[in-house]
């Protein structure tokens, strides 16, 4: 009788080893359609007037909750997607498009999330561009997750999705002919702190202020009628400049019409249809004209002119025995310049060009 038990204890554990090793998916089940897999390699394989789509065998979680994958070649539109779909997904979709979905597309910097319209998200990629997507795994147990994206080791946004029984799978989806990308499913992303940036999420909460701006992931977008010189877009931080968060930056992803963009310092209590720098309280760089605004409608000579995917800085550096009293004015700097109430910065805007994102 015990040797029977043993057996059958012996059968339990090798069924349910089998079981353990059937679920963790050796091989991967992975899908794809329309596209060539060569090792970590995706290339399209359509006519370009049909999606392919690859899905990976396991989804993301607590152990493995990131992946990257690089532009190769962007082809003829680089309409590449990289986002997390359900295991079932169809693959002649873009990741994004359907329900239960969500990429970041790299053709227009736009975020789909289980809807064929996108919303504006972030830049677009290019070749030798790494886009990452991630899930904030503390939460995918109560049935939903913050998923967020990376373009170059640097977050541009995330948003909430609900997670279904089988869990997030990585996806990337292609859409014309010469795109290939490697996707790297093991990849890691450790958000790096730097005391000499100031680092912003960019979520609606972190600005005091928001006129005729829209906010989306780390993109401010504006939306006012712009048909006269009051119709000014303003977007205030909460929190002031302070020693330890002493700068910023940001990337022109879209120019507009005449590039009337103004990156700069201001009061709290700033006029919302005032551009900053024209008015008392602010100094601002604009990139239109390369000119510097300090409290006055008329600007001076300062720098180049900024364009798309220029990259436009202000900072602060502070003196070592500065004050700051409760309305955020440097007392030495007032004293210095004897304007009331002008900001009290010792710096300004930083001119600053280059291939880099919103910081």
């Amino acid at each position: 009788m015990d040797d029977i038990n043993v057996l059958h204890h012996r059968c339990l554990l090798n069924l349910r080893r089998r079981i353990r090793d059937i679920g963790d998916g050796r091989p991967a089940q992975e899908r794809y359609m329309r596209l060539q897999k060569d090792g970590d390699t995706l290339s399209y394989q359509g006519n370009s007037e049909e999606v392919g789509c690859y899905v990976a065998g396991h989804p993301l979680s607590k152990g493995n909750c990131y992946f990257e994958v690089t532009i190769v070649d962007t082809g003829v539109r680089g309409t590449i997607a990289v986002g997390l779909v359900p295991k079932f997904y169809r693959l002649d979709h873009q990741p994004g498009w359907l329900p239960y979905s969500v990429a970041y597309h790299a053709d227009n910097g736009k975020l789909y999330n289980g809807n064929p319209v996108g919303q504006q998200f972030g830049p677009k990629c290019a070749r030798g561009d790494r886009i990452g997507c991630g899930i904030h795994s503390e939460n995918i147990e109560a049935g939903f997750t913050s998923v967020f994206f990376t373009k170059n080791g640097k977050e541009v946004g995330s948003v909430e999705v609900p997670v279904s029984a089988e869990g997030l799978f990585p996806a990337v989806g292609m859409h014309s002919m010469g795109e290939e990308v490697k996707v790297d499913l093991q990849a890691e992303w450790l958000l790096e702190e730097d005391d000499s940036m100031m680092m912003v999420d960019s979520h609606e909460d972190d600005w005091g202020r928001l006129y005729d701006v829209r906010v989306s992931g780390t993109l401010l977008e504006y939306v006012g009628k712009g048909k006269s010189i009051m119709d000014v877009g303003l977007a205030q931080a909460r929190q002031p400049l302070t020693t330890r968060c002493h700068y910023y930056e940001l990337e022109i992803v879209d120019a507009g019409e005449k590039c009337y963009i103004a990156l700069g310092l201001a009061r709290r209590d700033y006029p919302r249809n005032r551009h900053p720098g024209w008015s008392r309280g602010s100094v601002a760089y604009h990139a239109d004209d390369g000119k510097i605004f300090h409290g006055s409608g008329v600007g001076d000579a300062f720098g180049p002119r900024c364009f798309k995917g220029d990259i436009m800085g202000c900072g602060i550096m502070f003196p070592r025995d500065y004050i700051l009293d409760g309305e955020g004015v440097l007392h030495q700097e007032r004293e210095a310049d004897g304007s009331e109430g002008d900001g009290g910065s010792s710096g300004g805007p930083l001119p600053h060009r280059g291939d880099a994102e919103q910081r």
